[in-house]
């Protein structure tokens, strides 16, 4: 006996046609979460800012069983299709061959009685992807009834993803999705993103079509590889698909592929004629585009366009994790259409503080202190001290409290300046010591290296350097519970000078009684030509700014003196 081990996942995936009774009509959305397994050390704040990257049985394939079952009765493929004769309405334009025959003709029923509901769903999410792709589909001179190649791939689902691994709306293999540009890694899945992977698909088929010169051959090849419809034309010495499809060659996942393009292209085109009513159309996909960091959360991407999460996630199915990514310099993402401009004034106002979550961990057999600590990257004082432990014994079955780091966003009143005192009971200073780290002090302070790094405007988190000062915006309830080492030079005091730049803050150490105003840095600025328009000298300009260098970056903010 051959024991085949599968995720208990895919086995769901896999059985489901098998567990609903009701037939295939019935079906809704299926979906299982699929996060990413965190890699070994990883901190329980990365895990909680895991996104869910939600997975969804693809509907279309949920139904092969059943297609299969109806695709037997109709005898061998050696019936000769015949063009569709039937005249469609005069404002009705198909430019994808239509042919006609047995197995077209079971498709078209197949639609209108077991799969109906199911197709309704499909015809329903249609127009939210439709302009968009037949635009997409025009400008590489294709048919635009190749948008339906779209519907019985995906059912038009962003999130669909097949038994053999295939996903999003045109349903890409990762090896044929990358060869095509598509970006997919650990952060981004280019497949799941409505227009980039249309305009891949739009390539794809534009290739498969040069080489095949026929249409139906071409999306035959999409869907079983044009290596496979190559070597079987020139295997069989044929050269159509109907041909092809009559010999025992092909695999009946994509000899059915042909017929049941032209089943659905036909209902969707005209849908009352195949009684079709009542559609609850869902509105085409818009949005505005913004640029933003890298690792910039969806939560803050959310409240700055005065919209929700839920939202941002669905405008960018792409992003795996809950964040844009953070290995890039910039990212354009999506967000509600017509709050661009407010998204963008908003940007320059949000503010992020690091503050302190708790989740319940129950002790299991075998469970020590160190295990624990190890597992969610706790230190074992932070442990005892939450827990009100007294020792390194704990008691099978009962529950501890496991302390992570949780970030929050808020936005900065309007017109800010200088000190903000609404950041007094969160701000902590810390004196870089020689040897220090943003790693090093991260861990210190059970905050995530890149808040230090946006905290601070630094270029990176290897630029810093000792005797500077960083500030830390971490929530006041929090500290208690984060282990802070006593008798060091680490300095914790009150903020003096804030100066805010696009999306970061920066720390300036120094007191004046003197009145200051505040310079916005622009391109080709200099510290020389800065000091001559406000009469100082360059070195009174870095002595207010704690400025080591003549170094300067347009954007950034300084304390001048005024005039």
């Amino acid at each position: 006996m051959i024991f085949i081990f599968l995720n208990l996942k895919r086995v769901f995936l896999f059985l489901t046609p098998f567990l609903i009774l009701s037939g295939c009509a019935n079906i809704s959305d299926v979906a299982f979460n699929h996060t990413p397994v965190p890699e070994k050390n990883t901190s329980l704040t990365s895990v909680t800012e895991e996104a869910d990257y939600q997975l969804q049985a693809i509907e279309p394939e949920m139904c092969l069983d059943e297609e299969l079952v109806a695709l037997s009765k109709t005898g061998i493929w050696n019936e000769k299709p015949s063009p569709v004769s039937k005249q469609p309405p005069e404002d009705v334009v198909y430019d994808f061959p239509l042919w006609h025959n047995k197995q077209v003709e079971m498709y078209l029923n197949l639609f209108q009685t077991k799969q109906r509901k199911q197709f309704a769903r499909w015809l329903a999410r249609s127009t939210a992807y439709r302009a968009m792709m037949e635009k997409e589909l025009a400008t590489a001179g294709l048919p635009l009834d190749l948008v339906y190649l779209s519907m019985i791939e995906s059912g038009f689902n962003q999130l669909a993803y097949s038994r053999s691994k295939a996903v999003g709306l045109w349903q890409f293999m990762k090896g044929t999705g990358k060869q095509y540009h598509l970006k997919i890694d650990r952060y981004v899945d280019e497949r799941r993103d409505a227009v980039k992977s249309t305009k891949a698909a739009a390539a794809y088929l534009s290739d498969l079509y040069k080489e095949f010169g026929n249409w139906h051959l071409a999306v035959a090849a999409y869907n079983g590889g044009p290596g496979k419809i190559r070597n079987g034309l020139k295997r069989h010495k044929v050269d159509n698909f109907w041909d092809l499809a009559s010999r025992r060659y092909l695999r009946i996942e994509t000899k059915r592929y042909v017929p049941k393009l032209i089943a659905a292209l036909l209902i969707a085109k005209t849908p009352e004629k195949y009684g079709f009513y009542n559609i609850n159309y869902q509105t085409p996909l818009q949005y505005d585009t913004l640029t933003v960091g890298p690792g910039m959360n969806l939560n803050a991407i959310a409240m700055i366009s005065n919209s929700n999460t839920k939202v941002i996630k669905q405008l960018n199915r792409e992003l795996r994790q809950n964040r844009t990514p953070p290995n890039v310099t910039s990212y354009d993402v999506k967000i509600p259409e017509s709050t661009a401009v407010t998204a963008q004034k908003n940007l320059s106002r949000l503010h992020s503080i690091v503050s302190t979550g708790y989740k319940t961990y129950k002790i299991r057999k075998g469970d020590t202190l160190t295990k624990i600590c190890s597992k969610f990257g706790v230190n074992k004082t932070t442990i005892l001290k939450v827990n009100n432990l007294h020792s390194n014994n704990l008691s099978y079955g009962s529950n501890l409290r496991v302390p992570y780091s949780t970030i929050t966003y808020q936005l900065l009143p309007e017109g800010s300046k200088g000190a903000m005192a609404a950041y007094r009971d969160s701000l902590i200073l810390h004196r870089i010591k020689p040897g220090d780290t943003v790693s090093k002090i991260a861990r210190l302070y059970r905050v995530p290296p890149a808040m230090i790094v946006e905290w601070n405007g630094l270029k990176n988190a290897h630029s810093i350097r000792a005797g500077q000062q960083l500030a830390l915006y971490i929530d006041k309830r929090s500290q208690a519970d984060r282990r802070v080492a006593k008798n060091t030079n680490h300095s914790i005091s009150a903020p003096h000078h804030l100066v805010l730049t696009a999306d970061k803050i920066k720390v300036l150490g120094g007191k004046s009684n003197e009145p200051f105003q505040w310079y916005n840095v622009r391109s080709g600025d200099s510290l020389w030509t800065i000091s001559r328009k406000f009469r100082a000298t360059t070195a009174d300009i870095k002595k207010w700014n704690n400025l080591k260098s003549n170094l300067i970056h347009p954007g950034s903010k300084l304390r001048l003196k005024k005039v």
